[in-house]
């Protein structure tokens, strides 16, 4: 992975609201390595890297185009 300087980290909220994922199935995805893995931020605290959450999304759209033709 490169260094990005301006790369964002999403909490947990955005992320879901952009996958549409619920909570226990994107832990149910990180648990089987099919979803990206979070950085942690602080003790409590974990965020997802905006491109990696980017590049997942684009994969399931391709993989369902793949499927539908």
């Amino acid at each position: 992975m490169q260094n990005i300087p301006n790369e964002k980290i999403l909490r947990l909220k955005t992320v879901l609201g952009r996958t549409g994922l619920t909570r226990s199935m994107t832990y149910a995805l990180l648990k089987d390595d099919l979803f990206p893995r979070p950085i942690n931020l602080g003790a409590r605290a974990v965020g997802w890297l905006e491109s990696e959450i980017d590049a997942w999304i684009a994969a399931r759209v391709e993989a369902s185009r793949a499927k539908a033709g």
